[in-house]
This record gives C-alpha cells, sequence and structure tokens, in this order.
C-alpha cells in the first residue's frame, strides 16, 4: 500500500463562533495550553507519517504562518540565557516537516479548500484535518486512518456517535459494521433533515482521501448553507465503491466553539508536565466554591 506522505489543513474558516477573540487572531492559533490548535494538528499528521503538509488559510492568518518560521529575537534571547534546549524545540516544530501555504481566496466551504489542495497533491493519498478539530488520543487519529486504508484499500474517514437530536448539525452516515471498529459506508448526508437521517455516525475531524476526489469536487454544486461541502463529494465515492468509517479511539474537541476551547484547556492543563499539578490543585479547591 502506498505511503501517505501529504496532509491538507484547511483553515481559512472566519471562525464566527469564536467571536470576538477571531476578529484579531485566527481560531486555528488559540492555544491548547501552550501550544497553538494548528501546531497539534501538523503534529498528528507528522506522527502519522505526513512529510509535506499543505494549510490552507485566507485573509488574516499570516500569524499561522509565522509561527512555523524561526524567531531570530527569541533564540537571541534564549541563547544569552543558555536556554538551547527551548532553542532546539522551537525549531523541531518548526522543521518536523514541510509545511506549505496556500490562500483561499473565497470562503466557499471545505469542498472548495480541499480541490485548492489538487496540483499540491498530485497521484497520491492524503489525510485532511479539520482546522477546528482538535483530537487527543493514544495513536494519532491519522495513523488510526492509515491502519484501516492498508487494511480495507478503501477512503477513510474519522467517526464517533453522536447524540441523536445533534445529528443535524453534522452528517450522517448509512454503515454496517465489519466486526471490528470500522463499518462500511454506503451512503451519507450532510446537514440531514429527520427523514433524511441514516444513523448517528458522523464524520468528525479527519478523512483520508484518494486523489479522484478531485474530479468529484470539480463538479459538485453548492449544498448545504449554499458551500460545496466535502460530504457531498465523498457521498459518490461511498455510493460508487464504498468508504471505510473509523470510530477512533480519542476525544474530539470542537475547538471553533467556546465550551469545546475550554473543556480541551482544562482536560490537557491538568497534564502538563509543567503546572498541570498545581492547576489540578486549583480546579479542586474551585469547584468547593461553586
Amino acid at each position: 500500500m502506498q505511503k501517505i506522505r501529504k496532509a491538507v489543513i484547511p483553515a481559512a474558516g472566519l471562525g464566527t463562533r469564536m467571536l470576538p477573540i477571531s476578529k484579531s487572531v485566527p481560531k486555528e492559533m488559540l492555544p491548547l495550553v501552550d501550544r497553538p490548535a494548528i501546531s497539534v494538528l501538523v503534529e498528528e499528521a507528522v506522527a502519522a507519517g505526513a512529510e509535506d503538509i499543505l494549510i490552507i488559510t485566507g485573509r488574516g492568518k499570516e500569524a499561522i504562518e509565522n509561527y512555523f518560521d524561526f524567531n531570530v529575537e527569541y533564540e537571541k534571547k534564549f541563547a544569552d540565557a543558555g536556554k538551547l534546549d527551548q532553542i532546539e524545540e522551537m525549531r523541531r516544530v518548526c522543521s518536523s516537516a514541510n509545511v506549505y501555504f496556500l490562500r483561499q481566496k473565497e470562503t466557499k466551504g471545505l469542498g472548495h479548500a480541499v480541490l485548492k489542495a489538487k496540483s499540491f497533491i498530485g497521484n497520491e493519498p492524503f489525510y485532511i484535518l479539520y482546522g477546528d478539530d482538535v483530537i487527543v488520543s493514544e495513536t494519532p487519529v491519522c495513523k488510526q486512518l492509515a491502519t484501516a486504508f492498508e487494511k480495507y484499500g478503501k477512503p477513510c474517514c474519522g467517526v464517533k456517535p453522536v447524540p441523536w437530536d445533534q445529528v443535524y448539525k453534522y452528517c450522517s452516515l448509512k454503515a454496517e459494521s465489519n466486526g471490528d471498529n470500522t463499518y462500511l459506508v454506503t451512503d451519507m448526508i450532510e446537514k440531514p433533515k429527520p427523514d433524511q437521517v441514516f444513523s448517528n455516525l458522523s464524520i468528525l475531524g479527519r478523512v483520508l482521501l484518494t486523489p479522484d476526489i478531485f474530479d468529484i469536487l470539480e463538479v459538485t454544486p453548492p449544498g448545504a448553507g449554499g458551500e460545496i461541502q466535502l460530504t457531498d463529494a465523498m457521498r459518490k465515492l461511498a455510493i460508487s465503491g464504498g468508504m471505510t468509517a473509523v470510530e477512533y479511539e480519542g476525544e474530539r474537541f470542537d475547538f471553533g466553539a467556546k465550551l469545546g476551547f475550554l473543556m480541551a484547556n482544562v482536560k490537557e492543563g491538568i497534564k502538563h508536565p509543567e503546572i498541570g499539578e498545581d492547576f489540578k490543585k486549583f480546579l479542586l479547591d474551585f469547584v468547593k466554591t461553586i
């Protein structure tokens, strides 16, 4: 099976659910304790074998590009203080993969953003990591998808069951169990109406696609919300040859929403090697006052 060397991270969205901070700070740069969300996504892709990563950005997202560049001022300060390990850590983040950037000049939906990556991907399978979804897992979710891709030979999507009354916010998959944590998907629908729901399995945050998705995207009309939906294109893959859904190990946080952002930081904050124990003590004391 062909090694998966490339990943795409769509990061051009406005982040309206995180207003007012997203007016000046790209939502992808909001921190998970002391790392921006975009760094967490890049590190996951790298851990799953990606060597070349394309981040699709938009107007006002320059901070993302700056993060993946060397910073002479910080490095001089650390060098003068003899903190060479700090320099090494900052350079590790910047050098772990070849990170490229491409602007989506109009936000026409996730499918439109992925289509912009066509020339970058060429004729290779690739990961897509949704910019709003931070997933904490023992095994990188992208790696879990790669394992299923190798086993079943079909494009893959990472899924979780969502509450039945929330399915309309996501997508719904027509899926049959393979007998493990995977399913054969033969149909799907984005933001279904009640009479269109197949199941409460929804794609959350990660997919592994083959380059034939681009020919489909080029003729995919606008769908839900008047945007070109990646789900609509993947539906054609599912109907024509099937896809594999992987109910992945890990906890997903919606980093594009205030509650998801706060939950992720609390849960990861108590595990942080520098401040975790003190933060945990603070929380235990704090909850007594509620």
